[in-house]
């Protein structure tokens, strides 16, 4: 199942994290992944992203971050079984660019961290700017 929303992104210049999220989806729960949390809702969609030491991860100097007009992500979550045991495979794609004293930078990170034992049935959520 596929579903499109616009959305909104924060960042947190002290503490460097990255919050992509969608507009009018209200999260039930958060699954905590490394330097990553997702926030799920009810239908079990990804609707929201947060990235902590995000300058670090996405090689952006922290001031550069505070300005992102322009972002979508795409977040897809996948049963599959693996060593006769079933799984959730997770995929975020982020896309957008930023203006920099003139200058365009674009990043395109896809970030794919281990599975998860949480069950998520087969989602795909794409945000993008409000």
């Amino acid at each position: 199942m596929k579903k499109r929303a616009k959305g909104q992104v924060d960042y947190d210049y002290k503490n460097d994290i990255l919050f992509f999220k969608t507009s009018n989806r209200e999260y039930i729960k958060s699954i905590e992944l490394d330097n990553i949390i997702l926030d799920i809702d009810k239908e079990d969609f990804i609707v929201g992203i947060q990235m902590f030491e995000a300058s670090k991860f996405l090689k952006i100097d922290k001031t550069k971050l505070r300005q992102i007009p322009n972002w979508n992500f795409t977040a897809k979550s996948e049963q599959v079984k693996e060593k006769g045991k079933k799984i959730t495979k997770i995929e975020i794609r982020l896309d957008f660019k930023m203006k920099y004293r003139n200058k365009i930078i674009e990043k395109n990170p896809i970030i794919m961290p281990q599975p998860i034992d949480e069950m998520l049935p087969n989602r795909e959520m794409v945000c993008c700017t409000a």
